[in-house]
């Protein structure tokens, strides 16, 4: 398919008024909800307190901040988006929302979520979102997304910042802690959005985008998931070499750890989209429960780690 099909495509007549619904859509809640969360869990285990009020102020200044770095992303996406059935009933390719009036929604809700991270908080976690947010629409989406099948992999580090804005909100400083959070979710997505990309990559192939199944070949890509699967659970461990977990966390990331490799191994092996579907399926429980473990293991655990 031509950019200009593309292009015309996208620049279609869009008539319908949007509902409120369409604004959340464009919020990406399901991207925000994680985002959410593992920030939460990056406040709870930091050194420090913060006020009940600060507290989901900060939390509310990520979510923002997150959705509107979805909102701008939709709408740089949108010729693409047109054209893949995941995608294309979002509010503007299916013309429920014009392109300008998602481009300056999720503007100022990026301008508005660092003003208040900087005024209520402090000024690092306010740095920090700003710099996640521009990381993910100027790094990511605008260039990496479609010039590299390394797309996923430099560009993980826009979703893995969260936990550290949350860290640095209550901390006001970024330890080897935040970083180990940080690594968590750098190196759980390559083999979560690469198992997608499995299942989808004749769709990502149409628009053009060169996902590494794409580029690479789908036994190129089983074989990196694989890979990367180990080196994930290598890293989630980390927190217990380091004092910030004790033994719940332990032994439920080793369980956690154990399922995520044998569905790698399963994509390896029998090279189905069934086995691809089931590791990214999984791949979103899987991450919820680490940091939940992290959370539920703090509030038994004295780390020597903070404590010095």
């Amino acid at each position: 398919m031509s950019d200009s099909t593309l292009t015309a495509a996208s620049a279609a007549p869009l008539e319908r008024n949007a509902a409120p619904a369409d604004y959340l859509a464009l919020l990406k809640p399901r991207v925000m909800s994680l985002v959410v969360f593992t920030s939460a869990v990056g406040m709870a285990l930091a050194p420090g307190e913060l006020h009940p009020v600060l507290f989901f102020t900060a939390l509310f200044c990520i979510a923002i901040g997150a959705g509107a770095s979805g909102s701008i992303n939709m709408w740089f996406d949108r010729d693409i988006d047109a054209h893949m059935p995941r995608t294309a009933g979002r509010p503007i390719p299916s013309g429920r929302v014009l392109p300008g009036t998602a481009l300056a929604f999720g503007v100022w809700l990026a301008i508005g979520s660092v003003a208040l991270m900087a005024l209520a908080i402090n000024w690092l976690s306010a740095i920090l979102l700003a710099t996640t947010i521009c990381f993910y629409v100027f790094v990511y989406t605008m260039w990496l997304k479609r010039k590299t099948p390394q797309n996923i992999v430099i560009g993980g580090a826009a979703g893995a910042l969260p936990p550290v804005i949350g860290w640095a909100a209550v901390a006001g400083e970024v330890g080897l802690a935040a970083l180990i959070l940080f690594f968590i979710i750098f190196v759980w997505t390559p083999p979560h959005f690469w198992s997608l990309a499995l299942v989808r990559a004749d769709e990502y192939k149409r628009v053009g985008v060169p996902m590494l199944p794409v580029v690479a070949g789908p036994a190129v890509t089983r074989r990196h998931i694989f890979w990367y699967s180990i080196a994930l659970v290598s890293f989630s461990f980390m927190p217990v070499v380091i004092g910030l977990s004790g033994v719940i966390y332990g032994i439920g990331a080793l369980l956690l750890g154990a399922v995520f490799v044998v569905l790698a191994a399963s994509i390896w092996c029998r090279r189905s989209d069934a086995s691809a579907q089931r590791l990214f399926s999984f791949s979103i429980v899987y991450l919820f429960l680490i940091f939940a473990l992290l959370a539920i293991d703090h509030m038994f655990w004295s780390p020597a780690f903070l404590g010095s």
